[in-house]
């Protein structure tokens, strides 16, 4: 049964490794839409797209690293009493806040799953001029919610196995 973790989380921890490293490249392209943006503001006609576009690539930049993120640890910890502490004791206590984390991503993505479906089904655009569809955003945000979600489980396995001695 260990093994079967063990698989897991190597498994989920190499393609959200990956996809953060790809996504990390992100900003460039937001650099890119706000470099155009100044630009044709300032010689040409200011283009109506590129605050949004801008935005949707800041969104699947944070979403789609948040999971690679929290494999990193560079998730903020409030760390008055924590750093103080034993491994063991950390790993009580990151397995009981991760269940909250859990249970938060579970129902974001429930919320996100059922907003997708409807800007699917009705072709939802953007109430802007420039009015992009919003199922490819809305699709981007429900797969990196559900990558941080298998994160999640991964970080509550790893700390259950430091809790019982057992290394992956």
């Amino acid at each position: 049964m260990l093994r079967i973790f063990s698989q897991y989380v190597r498994f989920v921890e190499s393609v959200n490794y990956r996809v953060g490293r790809f996504v990390m490249y992100g900003i460039f392209l937001m650099v890119g839409i706000l470099l155009w943006s100044s630009i044709s503001k300032t010689f040409f006609l200011p283009s109506l797209w590129t605050l949004e576009a801008a935005q949707f690539s800041m969104v699947a930049y944070y979403i789609l690293g948040g999971a690679y993120s929290l494999q990193l640890g560079s998730n903020v910890r409030m760390d008055l009493f924590y750093s103080n502490w034993s491994d063991k004791k950390k790993a009580y206590v990151d397995s009981v806040t991760v269940l909250f984390l859990i249970f938060f991503l579970g129902t974001l993505l429930y919320g996100g799953l059922d907003s997708t479906e409807y800007a699917f089904k009705y072709n939802e655009r953007s109430n802007t001029v420039w009015r992009p569809y919003m199922w490819p955003i809305k699709s981007i945000m429900c797969l990196g919610i559900l990558l941080m979600l298998l994160q999640s489980t991964c970080e509550l396995i790893k700390d259950i196995a430091k809790i019982r001695g057992v290394s992956l």
